[in-house]
């Protein structure tokens, strides 16, 4: 779609050029920004001119750039060897979208769009990744995803804030997952994704999205019983927290979500 009120189209070549101004947005693919109007916008400052290496593993684990598009994610289940690797591919193939989107939409721009469904926040939860937030005053920080996203669309980006990448601890890659994922249609958007991870220490931890309109994540410090893992759902999960929308009525994703968590936890006891 065209935006016919920027003014402005900047490729940024550094970190100099991410000057911010109201009316100012950051590009990363743009699949979802050129997707509907933006009336607000005067001017888009394209981050993919600033050749972020999509990915790198070393000792530290693996730094995902915001600009590592989702076809370049999923690839790393086909060339990676960690015990965790499938999960990169499983968690893209849960975003609703063509293979021409995944081509262009990044996972930097799925995590700051924070939709519930946003399978790059799936994955990254799952995983206990960091984002790297650069701010408009020049400094850097470190945040958990888990805490990253606040609500439905919602975060803790400030105007002028870049999401530079995302991290995963190397211990982390080497854990056992499983997912499951449901939606009301065989194609439909996620109406809950839980994600299980079985660290080498026998720690179990459990993330959901999708169904929430934040991510939740529940930890153990084994395999929890049946009942442990329903009761920790019920604490920890309030029954507002279900999301509502067309995809899904909060009482069928709690329903769902339970059943699934159930599922997972079989799988990795």
């Amino acid at each position: 779609m065209d935006l016919h009120t920027v003014a402005d189209y900047t490729v940024a070549r550094s970190r100099d050029d991410l000057a911010w101004g109201p009316g100012t947005a950051f590009v990363g693919g743009g699949t979802w920004l050129f997707s509907e109007p933006q009336p607000h916008l005067r001017r888009l400052v394209d981050l993919s001119g600033l050749d972020w290496p999509a990915t790198l593993h070393g000792d530290a684990g693996l730094e995902i750039a915001a600009t590592c598009t989702v076809e370049e994610l999923s690839a790393l289940s086909d060339t990676e060897t960690w015990t965790a690797a499938p999960l990169f591919r499983q968690c893209a193939d849960a975003l609703l979208a063509s293979w021409k989107i995944w081509k262009r939409a990044t996972v930097g721009g799925n995590i700051c769009l924070s939709l519930p469904a946003g399978a790059m926040i799936s994955l990254a939860v799952a995983l206990d990744a960091d984002v790297v937030i650069w701010s408009r005053d020049g400094d850097e920080k470190r945040v958990p995803v888990e805490e990253f996203v606040t609500g439905a669309g919602e975060n803790i980006l400030r105007d002028g804030d870049i999401l530079r990448s995302i991290r995963i601890a190397p211990r982390l890659l080497d854990s056992r997952t499983a997912m499951r994922k449901i939606s009301f249609s065989p194609l439909g958007r996620s109406g809950a994704v839980v994600i299980g991870r079985r660290d080498s220490d026998g720690a179990f931890t459990l993330s959901i999205t999708a169904a929430t309109t934040r991510p939740y994540v529940l930890r153990f410090p084994g395999a929890p019983s049946p009942a442990d893992l329903e009761a920790a759902l019920a604490s920890h999960v309030p029954a507002d927290a279900y999301y509502a929308d067309v995809h899904g009525t909060p009482s069928w994703r709690r329903a769902v979500t339970q059943v699934l968590a159930q599922e997972v936890r079989e799988e990795l006891s």
